[in-house]
């Protein structure tokens, strides 16, 4: 019982301590993310898949990277816990929309108002297994990410941009990779018909893609963390932390 009261109490401090900008960002992405991956890219070479909820997952592994470095892993693993429990808050509210007698207002299209209506909530409600694919997906590559972010940044004796730079590079296009593939073989292999090498070219692509994002805003990640530290943001967590690690000592 005590164990279960000082988790809590940590999670409540880490949350007060983490910039509330950050947590917005970071759960409204999440939540954005998984219902835009209904809409996949069209236009693109055959070899590549992507779908819409690429323009937030960038942004997802970022804040998780900027979460890693200031506050460590074990608080970017509840931050992502976080994040899902509150998308699947925001989903169970989505299927019961779903289903509340009316009409959307872009279904009034004279003689398709039923099928339009009908696509919107089915949008929405999402299916089963693309929550439980989505969830799964994102729990797996987040805690990766996270751990190979710590684990590359080690490898670098000054913490200076280019070691942030590599560790998130290298931790995010293994981790996005393990969380394309993990979503395509749970959903898109057993109920899309996908087959195994379009699974993979899924993964594979989908990591580039992610990786080239995160090339482009990992600056402005690192410039975040440096003012973190220098107005030294979440100094109460970090004491919490330093003061349960004395006193198991």
């Amino acid at each position: 019982m005590t164990t279960i009261k000082t988790f809590f109490t940590e999670i409540k401090i880490l949350l007060r301590s983490i910039p509330s900008l950050i947590t917005a960002l970071f759960v409204t992405s999440v939540v954005a993310m998984n219902l835009l991956a209904n809409k996949s890219i069209g236009g693109l070479p055959s070899w590549l898949a992507l779908d819409c909820g690429i323009i937030f997952s960038w942004l997802v592994f970022l804040l998780m990277d900027v979460t890693t470095k200031r506050f460590g892993v074990r608080a970017a693993n509840i931050l992502s816990v976080v994040a899902l429990l509150v998308n699947l808050f925001f989903s169970a509210f989505f299927i019961a929309a779903s289903y509340i007698p009316g009409v959307w207002s872009q279904s009034f299209v004279e003689g398709s108002e039923g099928v339009i209506a009908g696509a919107l909530d089915a949008t929405f409600r999402s299916s089963w297994f693309v929550i439980l694919g989505s969830s799964v997906a994102f729990v797996a590559s987040a805690f990766l990410n996270n751990f190979l972010n710590l684990f590359f940044g080690r490898l670098f004796r000054n913490k200076n941009f280019l070691a942030f730079s590599v560790s998130c590079y290298a931790s995010t296009v293994i981790a996005q990779f393990v969380d394309n593939l993990l979503f395509a073989f749970i959903v898109s292999y057993h109920f899309f018909g996908w087959t195994t090498v379009q699974c993979l070219t899924c993964a594979a692509t989908g990591a580039v893609a992610e990786l080239l994002f995160e090339i482009v805003f990992s600056p402005i990640g690192y410039r975040v963390v440096k003012r973190m530290e220098e107005e030294r943001v979440g100094e109460a967590y970090l004491d919490y932390l330093a003061a349960k690690k004395e006193a198991t000592v």
